[in-house]
This record gives structure tokens, C-alpha cells and sequence, in this order.
């Protein structure tokens, strides 16, 4: 879709589409460049449209950060998207250390860990054209290594390799001042982690340790609700199984 009015720039066209008005201190980064003088319809509608956060011309601090930094994000991909290579390397710098704490959930070993990271960013890559902001750029991200991690589970289940894929929830025993009891209880839990299938093991760490919702889990694995909830039931039944053979 052309630009209306301006082949260099986009200088908010549609500031006369909405009621909103930005609030004093406000800044957007406007005008924004583009290659071509060309939009995709996606990125038209986040253009055009209000920030989500303003409700009758009032934003809070915090929303309206949320929705720059989500502008932000909108302009390097739109770059990537029109074939500007070079656009892509802010995405990466900016969510590189928000990628590798998701994948230590993965994998605690520096190796494997940077070889996870630098996988999601080549997928990401790969698949940037197929995204159109309906969510924010890192929530796509999430996504990618969500699953990513979940095939290294399984290329690692059926390699027989367990000694990367048990450092799941925080190293209890690690620090100086904790009991017998809870070192043994963490041991036990490793090693119970460790024994449960790749599905089950994703369900449990993100249900459990990362906090997420079933609706959550759905959009991170692209299982069906349904599927969660009967994946949730059955990844419990066996970790409270194997809890009860692991405990003396």
C-alpha cells in the first residue's frame, strides 16, 4: 500500500482517524522511515491506530513504555521485512538477554545454552516475514524458544543425554545455608524432572516453575487448550508418581 502524501516518511497519517490525543511529555518516534514509501497492511493498522494503553486521550507511564517499545520493535522488522539485513541486529541486541534466561530453563550448560540462543534468533530470522504484530515482538520470540528448547528435550531423550536437562528450577543446593533436607528434597527433584518425558517435563516447567496459564501454554506450544489440560493432568500424574518412588 502507497503512502498517501509522502514517498520518504510516514509523518502519522492518520493523526485525523482517531480522537486521542497525545498527551504532553509523550514522545513517539515520528517520523518513521521507510524504504519505498511503503507499508505492509500490518503495519499499517499498528500505525494507525491508537496505542492500545490510551483510554480517552490519558496513557500511563508504564503502558505508554510498553507501546513505544513496542513501536520501537515495529520499525526494524518493517526494515527486515522490505529486505534491509541490517535491521534485524537491534532485534537481536535488544532481546538477547531476555532469550537467554528462557533457554537456561532449557539448558544450564554455556555450549548448548549459546547454541539454543543463536537458534531462536535464526528461526526468528527465518520466519520474520510471517510476523504482523498482533502480539509484541518478544512474545514471538518466547514462542520460537519455547519450542526450540522443546525439540532440543527431545533430540536429547532420544540421545539418551540427561546431564544438560535437569536444571530445571533453581539450584537449591548450591548455596551455603541451606539444610540436608532441602538439598536432598532438590537432588530429588532433579532427578525426578530428569525421568519425565520431554512433553510432560515442558508442561511441568512451564505450568509450575515459569507460572504460566493453560491458555499461556497453548499459545507457547501451539497445543490445542484442551490438549494442555489432559497434558497437565497426565505430566502431574507421573511427576507425583515418581516423587513418591524417589522419596526413602
Amino acid at each position: 500500500m502507497e503512502l498517501p502524501g509522502c514517498g520518504e516518511c510516514l509523518m502519522f497519517a492518520c493523526a485525523n482517524s482517531w480522537d486521542g490525543a497525545f498527551p504532553a511529555g509523550l514522545s513517539w518516534p515520528w517520523p518513521l522511515k521507510l524504504s519505498g514509501g511503503s507499508v505492509t497492511p500490518g503495519v499499517r493498522t499498528a500505525l494507525c491506530e491508537p496505542p492500545a494503553a490510551m483510554v480517552g486521550g490519558v496513557v500511563s507511564s508504564e503502558a505508554a513504555a510498553i507501546d513505544a517499545e513496542a513501536a520501537a520493535d515495529w520499525l526494524h522488522v518493517v526494515r527486515v521485512q522490505q529486505g534491509d539485513a541490517n535491521g534485524f541486529q537491534p532485534l537481536v541486541e535488544k532481546h538477547q538477554q531476555a532469550v537467554t534466561r528462557l533457554m537456561t530453563r532449557f539448558t544450564r550448560d554455556p555450549a548448548r545454552l549459546e547454541e539454543l540462543v543463536q537458534t531462536v534468533f535464526i528461526e526468528a530470522w527465518r520466519q520474520i516475514h510471517n510476523f504482523r504484530g498482533d502480539a509484541p515482538f518478544l512474545h514471538w520470540l518466547t514462542v520460537i524458544g519455547t519450542r526450540t528448547g522443546y525439540r532440543f528435550w527431545k533430540t536429547q531423550a532420544k540421545q539418551r543425554q540427561r546431564t544438560t536437562s535437569i536444571e530445571l528450577v533453581p539450584d537449591v543446593a548450591s548455596k551455603e545455608n541451606d539444610t540436608d533436607a532441602a538439598r536432598d528434597a532438590a537432588a530429588r527433584v532433579h532427578a525426578v524432572l530428569s525421568r519425565l518425558p520431554p512433553r510432560d517435563r515442558l508442561v511441568i516447567t512451564l505450568l509450575h516453575l515459569e507460572e504460566r496459564t493453560l491458555k499461556e501454554i497453548s499459545t507457547l506450544t501451539g497445543w490445542s487448550l484442551a490438549m494442555v489440560k489432559v497434558q497437565a493432568f497426565r505430566a502431574r500424574k507421573k511427576l507425583a508418581s515418581l516423587l513418591k518412588e524417589a522419596t526413602p
